[in-house]
């Protein structure tokens, strides 16, 4: 069966009774159907959440499928449930990029789905809307202000305008446009281009806020350009913080919804890890900390992104303090590390295998840096032998780590029995003592040679010629305090996608730097990455359907 065939046949209960189960009553929800609902920022409990147990589930440099992250983590949230735990799990939303470009579909898998599956892939409840909505609403004030020429025109000059436009879809040929073609009355020529959604800094805000004053304050420190006499403009020069933040009013409220084993999950927010953040929002995560004892998250790619990212600049931005991380790794990536064709994955390979072994060392050396105890949870396929298995668990013994097989996509929660028992062990141990990697007090350039050469294995950090002109515009804004979110590939540990394994010997070459001043960190890009993907040769998109009676076909 397909994860959409087996989240079609699942019985899926009334929200209200998900809500029920977290001590919750109807009259504070707001309903989306019958088995969608946004939950009130009212319900965070600081007091909770400093007894709550924080989980984050990352992983080892994936293959261009995923190593199933969230999978293993909405298994595992059941597992938690199933012996006496009391579990939430908390996710990112999934953007329309990837459901219609490689993946169809990120809602889990097998027996470890969210539901309702078609709703959450497919607009869900509007967040994503919102935050495009708001994102080019500043755009169209940008523009319209460079047409007008009015006394409190502030003569933003267009060439250094950095406002791009969004769009939640993959489509290559809108990196660079030009807009204001066509005389006089279309509004002032110039170039931009468009980013994802997902990389939005508006959905970047949005996952980093936690109150609607504390979003419109952030809204109105977007830096958008310089004048002509070289003076910075930010939203709230153009008084456009307001509206965006009347757009938000309804997405910034976390969405509650169901695991197929009838436990509550909360999806909010959906930026990327090789482009943003990677991480939902700071809002959901307290929510489930306040609902629940053990809160299970997740951080987007490898854990050189979104782990990296979750720590230096979520937990830090909301003082949030893990108690564990989950390392998901499965046989086939190390494989694919290891020199294996993505096409022979299937078959058995020792040899292979342990040659891809020191990607896993170098994420597991990685997370050991932020003092976080790492388990390792070897997400399993039926493809996987158990000599295979077994070395992955040799690896673990001798590296003094918990390893457990996660049948999560075959079992559901009853696959990842072993993995919740051991991961309550560990964190009863009492071994956290949460540290970032750096003080984002220091330089720019010390933060991003930081996290290069400690987390990448980078020998050198190279910046072009426009980025060493962002450093200078970064040092007068005065923004050198923020912290760093580099945007690079997930394919590899290094800025070069082809350079599998366990890369050494190479530079990081940093492409330009963009400024997030309201979301509070800086961005700089690596290698060719670009915050607007394209579709792959065989978009998802040919094989999603819907017949005469309103069911969909192609999402996996």
């Amino acid at each position: 069966m397909t994860d959409l065939e087996i989240a079609r046949g699942a019985q899926i209960l009334p929200i209200a009774l998900i809500a029920e189960s977290l001590g919750l009553d109807q009259e504070q929800l707001e309903l989306y159907g019958h088995y969608k609902a946004k939950l009130p920022l009212s319900l965070i409990d600081e007091e909770k959440i400093a007894q709550n147990k924080l989980v984050l589930v990352s992983a080892i440099s994936p293959t261009p499928a995923g190593e199933g992250k969230t999978t293993v983590s909405i298994g595992l949230s059941d597992a938690l449930n199933q012996i006496g735990k009391r579990a939430v799990v908390v996710l990112r939303e999934p953007s329309l990029g990837p459901v219609f470009g490689i993946k169809g579909g990120a809602t889990g898998g097998g027996k470890s789905q969210l539901l309702p599956m078609e709703d959450i892939n497919l607009h869900f409840t509007g967040d994503f809307s919102a935050v495009e909505k708001a994102h080019n609403l500043l755009a169209a004030l940008i523009d319209n202000h460079l047409q007008r020429q009015h006394k409190e025109n502030l003569q933003i000059d267009p060439r250094t305008i950095a406002w791009k436009r969004v769009m939640d879809m993959n489509d290559r040929s809108l990196r660079q446009v030009m807009v204001g073609l066509g005389g006089t009355n279309e509004g002032v020529p110039r170039q931009t281009g468009f980013d994802i959604t997902a990389a939005s800094e508006i959905m970047a805000i949005l996952c980093l806020a936690d109150s609607l004053t504390d979003l419109k304050r952030r809204m109105g420190s977007i830096f958008v350009g310089y004048t002509y006499d070289k003076q910075p403009v930010y939203a709230r020069d153009l008084k456009a913080e307001g509206a965006m933040a009347t757009l938000l009013k309804d997405a910034i409220k976390p969405n509650l919804v169901q695991t197929l084993e009838g436990n509550p999950a909360i999806i909010h927010g959906g930026p990327f890890a090789n482009i943003a953040q990677g991480t939902n929002t700071v809002i959901a995560t307290k929510t489930g900390m306040s609902l629940g004892d053990y809160t299970i998250t997740e951080g987007g790619f490898g854990f050189d992104l979104g782990a990296e990212k979750f720590y230096d600049i979520k937990c830090q931005s909301a003082g949030l303090r893990p108690d564990a991380l989950v390392m998901t790794v499965t046989i086939r990536a190390l494989k694919y590390h290891g020199g294996v064709k993505l096409a022979d994955l299937k078959k058995p390979d020792v040899t292979a295998l342990i040659k891809g072994l020191p990607n896993l060392e170098k994420h597991l050396e990685n997370a050991r840096k932020f003092g976080v105890p790492p388990i390792i949870a070897l997400n399993r396929f039926a493809t996987d032998s158990e000599e295979e298995i077994a070395v992955i668990e040799e690896l673990g013994e001798r590296n003094g780590i918990p390893v457990a097989v996660a049948d999560v996509w075959a079992k559901g929660g009853s696959g990842a029995i072993e993995l919740a028992a051991k991961l309550v062990q560990l964190i009863e141990e009492g071994l956290a003592d949460f540290r970032p990697l750096y003080k984002w007090e220091q330089d720019v350039r010390t933060k991003i040679e930081t996290i290069a050469k400690e987390i990448y294995g980078a020998d050198n950090v190279r910046y072009s010629d426009r980025a060493l002109q962002d450093l200078r515009r970064i040092e007068h804004l005065g923004l050198q305090g923020l912290p760093i979110c580099i945007a690079k590939t997930q394919k590899s540990l290094s800025d070069d996608p082809t350079l599998l394994g366990r890369p050494t010997g190479f530079d990081f070459k940093i492409r330009e730097i963009e400024i997030a001043a309201g979301a509070g960190f800086i961005i700089p890009i690596a290698g060719d990455m670009m915050r607007m993907p394209g579709l792959p040769a065989k978009p998802a998109a040919h094989n999603i359907d819907i017949d005469d009676d309103g069911h969909v076909s192609g999402l996996f």
